[in-house]
């Protein structure tokens, strides 16, 4: 297995030093695995894809403005 250091802020620090029963190394490398598979999922849906970045940021915004007008509609 490859070993890899993490930098950490120093208040994350304290309260990890705090738990010294917990295997953080664990907890890390479980957290890495399931973002890596999201992460591998969207690989997989985008493969086949023709859309650009700026199609996908385009696309986004258009999002966010129905998002903003459901919610506007919503509170009246």
């Amino acid at each position: 297995m490859t070993s890899m250091t993490l930098a950490i802020p120093e208040d994350l620090h304290a309260l990890v030093r705090l738990h010294p029963e917990v295997s953080w190394s664990a907890v890390a490398r479980e957290a890495m695995w399931a973002y890596a598979r999201k992460l591998d999922l969207l690989d997989q849906l985008t493969a086949g894809s023709e859309l650009t970045e700026a199609d996908v940021e385009e696309l986004g915004k258009e999002i966010k403005k129905a998002i903003r007008r459901r919610h506007a509609e919503a509170e009246t």
